[in-house]
């Protein structure tokens, strides 16, 4: 079985030059930003709530973290604010003690939401941070960009069906959780820069729909054997977050991709990685996650060749995906191409980078879910995303 026709070569770069490569991109960008008109205690506040935010990117979410140097410097508030939030709603199952407290944790998130796009953030550094970011947005475009709340409460509700582990009932139900998590994320990300753009939209719809269910396959063997989570993670921080439970064991494939495999939830109790039919079951939906990467850079080509992506956004339309000409944008930015926004945006589709990777791993192991190396983290990421950045090619 085979993703795809492309035979990935193996990076056989050191580390040691994957990381002089990573410093030489960090070093092109100023190295801090400090926020304007605040007092040194509410400047020394935002700055603990960013270290905090980046420290828990570094524990949970390591790919997450490096990326981080591929977002323009004044849009890295906001992205970690957002990515630690995603963290955090992430981690609800694991430090709940029952299904009732996670849904009181997801209802403080709400309201913490509310309060802080009200300018009124709760004294907790995600907040803290993320008011600083969009008041620091507010202040570059004189009030046109706005964070959008239906984004963030939209981030919000998709984790509530990691609480209970209830599966996915067909395989499109798992896009759309996946457009309503990572999708939404870089939706979110690109308002920081801001962008307002179709086609940026278009191409992080595709890359975070493949993020997400890449992320669910990541997090299957953890779900299915919660007693080996905590020693699993031990093993391999920050191997990337997915969804991980830690109360009862459930098989999150989509129910009609098991139908059609013939797998059984309780052969992969029993058998593990030889349950029949779980290989295929994971090909199936590892091919779905391929398909979108697949799809973002023929779109990408097509750009290039001047041409159109060559199909219609199906969320234009709906909330947040309107294209008015914003008037925060100056007559350059309004003067770009499709193609030159998206090289603008680029940063927030570098997590296709280390996804596509995850996914070349998994095909190697033909699709054994279960192989241990596919938790931990590939030391090739540096420099094939710098390589990525460099030449604006997913």
């Amino acid at each position: 079985m085979s993703l795809s026709n492309k035979f990935i070569r193996p990076c056989r770069t050191s580390e040691q030059i994957c990381r002089r490569s990573l410093a030489r991109t960090r070093s092109q960008r100023p190295q801090k930003r400090h926020f304007q008109g605040r007092s040194p205690a509410a400047e020394a506040e935002v700055q603990a709530a960013q270290a905090y935010c980046s420290n828990l990117l570094q524990k949970y979410d390591s790919p997450a973290y490096l990326l981080h140097t591929f977002i323009p410097q004044h849009a890295r508030p906001m992205y970690f604010a957002l990515r630690a939030l995603n963290v955090s709603l992430s981690l609800i199952p694991d430090t709940t003690s029952s299904h009732t407290i996670g849904l009181m944790r997801l209802q403080y998130w709400r309201d913490a939401v509310t309060k802080t796009l009200a300018g009124r953030p709760p004294k907790e550094p995600i907040a803290i941070l993320l008011a600083a970011a969009i008041e620091d947005l507010h202040t570059r475009t004189g009030g046109a960009a706005r964070i959008s709340k239906g984004w963030l409460t939209r981030l919000i509700n998709a984790r509530e069906q990691t609480l209970t582990n209830d599966p996915y009932p067909t395989l499109a139900a798992l896009e759309a959780y996946a457009e309503n998590t990572y999708s939404t994320l870089s939706y979110l990300t690109l308002s920081a820069l801001p962008m307002t753009s179709v086609t940026a939209d278009h191409l992080a719809s595709h890359v975070g729909k493949a993020v997400g269910i890449a992320a669910v396959l990541r997090g299957l063997p953890l779900v299915a054997f919660p007693q080996q989570q905590q020693q699993q993670q031990q093993q391999n921080p920050g191997a990337g977050v997915g969804q991980y439970n830690n109360k009862q064991g459930a098989v999150m494939l989509p129910l009609d991709v098991m139908a059609q495999a013939g797998l059984r939830e309780e052969d992969v109790f029993r058998q593990g990685a030889e349950a029949p039919g779980l290989r295929d079951a994971v090909f199936t939906v590892a091919t779905r996650a391929n398909d979108h990467l697949i799809t973002a850079q023929q779109m990408l080509s097509n750009l290039r060749a001047g041409q159109d992506v060559g199909h219609e956004f199906e969320h234009e339309g709906e909330e947040g995906h309107t294209y008015e000409p914003s008037p925060d944008q100056n007559q350059q930015q309004r003067a770009e191409t499709p193609l030159e926004e998206v090289n603008r945006a680029f940063g927030v589709l570098m997590p296709a980078i280390p996804t596509r990777l995850w996914l070349a791993r998994l095909e190697s192991f033909d699709f054994d879910i279960f192989r241990p190396e596919l938790l931990r983290s590939d030391w090739t990421l540096p420099w094939k995303a710098y390589w990525a950045f460099k030449r604006k090619a997913l």
